[in-house]
């Protein structure tokens, strides 16, 4: 319970911290909306404009949730290909860093010329930049297995099915379930980069930033990033969350070690 306490008190703390500076740096300085608005002018505009907030961010979600999952599977198969072969492994993963390294602000004009400007081409930017901390999790967890128990499983002649299923994938599970927390705030960037490209085609986050970059009154820019912000956050959240409890109840485990 304490451990609870301090962990979701102490970012509230400095949340609160940030915000009365900012507060007060907008009335000292006597700074307009067209420069910086105060907190109190993006809470109104998150208030005024909340229908359009609401369904641009349910809009984002469906985005990145949809290239989460894409991603998910994707790279848990490569990642089984990868444990399996090593030649697999040495001849492919370089490529897979390679695509972690290129910037998603070049990806995702390549994908939406090539599929159109839709929810599609957003999902495919969203799955494209959340796929690499899947592929490298998932075959670490594969390959971190202890040298004892692999011995065990060929003693009794398991095949390699039985050795994947039984031995290395719970193994891996926790190095998945990393990999996934890391992979669904990278599809809310990709989500919202990819609508920002798209514009009005898509009503996302990313579209919505867009037309508000233009407003001569700022508040409604700063709700919407605020917005995405706290996306970010649920997903994070939800996920930890979600993976938390798997492990617990499937394998008596969690993502910070053992349970009892």
């Amino acid at each position: 319970m304490n451990r609870w306490r301090t962990s979701t008190l102490a970012p509230l703390l400095v949340l609160a911290v940030v915000l009365l500076v900012w507060d007060l740096t907008v009335r000292i300085g006597n700074l307009p909306v067209v420069i910086l608005p105060g907190p109190l002018n993006v809470l109104a505009a998150a208030v005024r404009r909340s229908d359009q907030l609401l369904w641009a961010t349910l809009r984002t979600a469906g985005a990145a949730i949809t290239g989460l999952c894409v991603s998910t599977v994707t790279g848990v198969l490569i990642a089984f290909v990868f444990s399996q072969s090593a030649i697999a492994r040495r001849a492919l993963y370089p490529y897979a860093v390679l695509l972690q390294t290129v910037p998603i602000i070049a990806i995702a004009p390549i994908v939406i010329v090539s599929f159109g400007r839709g929810f599609l081409s957003v999902s495919i930017v969203a799955s494209v930049i959340s796929l690499f901390p899947i592929i490298t999790n998932t075959t670490t967890g594969l390959l971190q297995i202890d040298r004892d128990l692999r011995d065990l499983f060929r003693l009794y002649r398991s095949s390699w099915w039985q050795q994947l299923i039984r031995l290395q994938l719970p193994a891996a599970m926790p190095y998945l379930i990393t990999g996934i927390r890391i992979a669904g705030g990278t599809a809310i960037v990709g989500a919202i980069v990819g609508e920002f490209f798209v514009g009005s085609s898509t009503p996302g986050l990313g579209a919505l930033i867009q037309r508000k970059m233009s407003d001569p009154d700022l508040s409604e820019l700063y709700a919407t990033v605020a917005a995405s912000t706290l996306l970010g956050t649920i997903m994070f959240g939800s996920l930890s969350f979600a993976g938390d409890q798997f492990l617990k109840h499937r394998y008596g485990m969690s993502l910070s070690g053992p349970t009892t």
